[in-house]
């Protein structure tokens, strides 16, 4: 990837005469019962909330220095230096991703700063925030750290290893920011894709390090081409911590490790079976 080459919708005219006519009580306590309580929800730090404004709108991703923590720490310094503003997305992929990040706007281009090793799992121990959510298999569980999805070895085997922990790693749902690299698994310096819909192939062979939790809706629209014909801009980039307080998203994100979330995903889980994925039941985000 310098190459990764390498609200709710409306209403249909039928919904909308069925709620008319007076939709099934149950019906209407169910959608309601799908809404998350205020208590179910924590707030996102602003220090690890990136604020990205673009021609489609805003969009914001928050960070996880758990996962990626050198990769977090050098985008976090690139944006404080103003050099992603005004930067396009020069490769927007239908079914896959949007890429920026490169002043040359080609994804050949160097960043400012060093390359970084790659970093495609991590060691979860106790004080990673993972909120454990179920199991696919007796040796592999999934949960969220944040609004990330991740698998992981289960708890069990980190008394079976030397430091403690487990082998866990991000999966690149819809949403979830990466970094770019070339055939070099350690080639990521200063170019990040948003995804724009769930690719395996990616999980254990890119970086994550953020999760889109204001504004897909923008990444969605972002004009498609490789390079797009009328490429969308980063018009300014910029870490929450470091706007004024009042023109800061103010972001809530459900708790996913709360009694409800975990209901809803064991709900997903029994209804899908096999097909069940940690994609399939992201957080609620509100701003308030």
């Amino acid at each position: 990837m310098s190459g990764l080459k390498p609200l709710y919708l409306a209403a249909t005219t039928a919904a909308a005469s069925l709620a008319l006519h007076g939709a099934p009580r149950a019906a209407e306590a169910a959608r309601a019962a799908a809404i998350p309580a205020a208590s179910e929800f924590v707030r996102i730090p602003a220090e690890n909330l990136m604020v990205i404004d673009t021609t489609k709108g805003r969009i914001a991703v928050e960070m996880y220095p758990q996962v990626a923590p050198e990769h977090v720490t050098q985008i976090k310094a690139i944006v404080r230096t103003g050099y992603y503003d005004g930067l396009q997305f020069f490769r927007v992929v239908e079914d896959f991703m949007a890429q920026t990040g490169d002043k040359t706007n080609t994804g050949a281009g160097d960043g400012p700063m060093p390359t970084l090793k790659g970093t495609f799992s991590f060691r979860r121990g106790p004080g990673s925030g993972f909120a454990p959510a179920g199991r696919y298999t007796s040796n592999e569980v999934f949960g969220f750290i944040g609004a990330l999805p991740v698998q992981s070895q289960p708890d069990d085997l980190a008394l079976l290893t030397a430091d403690g922990k487990v082998k866990s790693w991000g999966v690149f749902c819809k949403g979830v920011a990466g970094m770019a690299r070339t055939s070099n698994p350690d080639s990521a310096s200063s170019q990040f894709f948003l995804m724009r819909a769930y690719a395996d192939t990616l999980d254990n062979n890119y970086t994550p390090w953020g999760k889109v939790v204001l504004g897909q809706e923008a990444v969605d629209a972002l004009n498609v081409g490789e390079p797009p014909a009328k490429p969308d801009l980063m018009t300014k980039v910029q870490m929450a911590s470091d706007m004024p307080e009042a023109d800061r998203p103010n972001l809530w994100r459900e708790n996913t490790a709360g009694a409800a979330f975990q209901a809803r995903v064991a709900a997903a889980q029994a209804a899908k079976g096999g097909g069940f994925t940690v994609c399939d039941v992201p957080p609620v985000v509100q701003l308030r």
